[in-house]
C-alpha cells in the first residue's frame, strides 16, 4: 500500500481537524437535524416545541462560537446545550402542570411505527413525565439516544457515578411500569 494512500485513509476529514475555526452556518448545516432529533426525543414533543429548542440552542451557539474549539467537539457541546435547554423546558412543563390538570399529549416522531408502537411510545413518555427531570434526561440519553454513560454524564454535566444513579433510578421506575403491562 502506498504511503500516500495510507495517509489519506487514516487522516481525519478536513472539517474534523482540531483547531479549525467554527463557522455558524456550517455548524447549523451539520448539526441542525441532530439537535432537532435530540430535542424531540428528550421532550417527546411536536414540531413547535422542538423548533423553539433548536432556535434557543443555536442562538446560544451563535453567542458562544469562540467556546467551541472545532467541529470535532461541536457535537458534544451541542448535546450538552440541548440537554440544558430541554431541562429548562421540562421544568417549565412541570410547573405549568400544577395549574393545568391532565396529561400532556405526546406527538413523538416515529416514522413507520404501528399504532401499537405509537401507543407504547406515548405511554413511555407519560411515565417519563413523572420522573425528576435529571433522571428523565439521563435515561433518555442512555436508552433512547444510545449514548455511552460517559457521554450521558458530559451532556448532563454530572459525574459518571451520578449519571449511573440517575439512569438506574429511572430504569427501575420504567421497568416497574412496563413489567406490569
Amino acid at each position: 500500500m502506498s504511503s500516500k494512500l495510507y495517509l489519506r485513509l487514516t487522516d481525519p476529514p478536513p472539517d474534523l481537524v482540531p483547531g479549525g475555526p467554527v463557522e455558524f452556518d456550517e455548524l447549523f448545516a451539520r448539526y441542525g437535524r441532530y439537535v432537532a432529533r435530540l430535542a424531540a426525543r428528550l421532550l417527546g414533543a411536536g414540531d413547535r416545541e422542538v423548533d423553539d429548542v433548536v432556535q434557543d440552542v443555536f442562538w446560544l451557539a451563535s453567542r458562544r462560537l469562540s467556546s467551541i474549539a472545532d467541529m470535532a467537539q461541536a457535537r458534544g457541546w451541542l448535546a450538552t446545550v440541548t440537554t440544558r435547554v430541554v431541562a429548562r423546558r421540562l421544568r417549565g412543563r412541570r410547573f405549568r402542570r400544577l395549574f393545568h390538570a391532565g396529561p400532556l399529549a405526546h406527538d413523538v416522531p416515529a416514522p413507520g411505527a404501528t399504532a401499537e408502537q405509537r401507543a407504547l411510545l406515548a405511554r413511555l413518555y407519560e411515565v417519563l413525565d413523572t420522573l425528576p427531570t435529571q433522571q428523565r434526561l439521563a435515561w433518555s440519553l442512555r436508552y433512547i439516544e444510545g449514548e455511552p454513560l460517559d457521554q450521558v454524564a458530559a451532556a448532563c454535566r454530572c459525574s459518571l457515578a451520578t449519571a449511573k444513579r440517575r439512569v438506574s433510578a429511572a430504569k427501575n421506575v420504567i421497568d416497574e411500569v412496563f413489567g406490569d403491562e
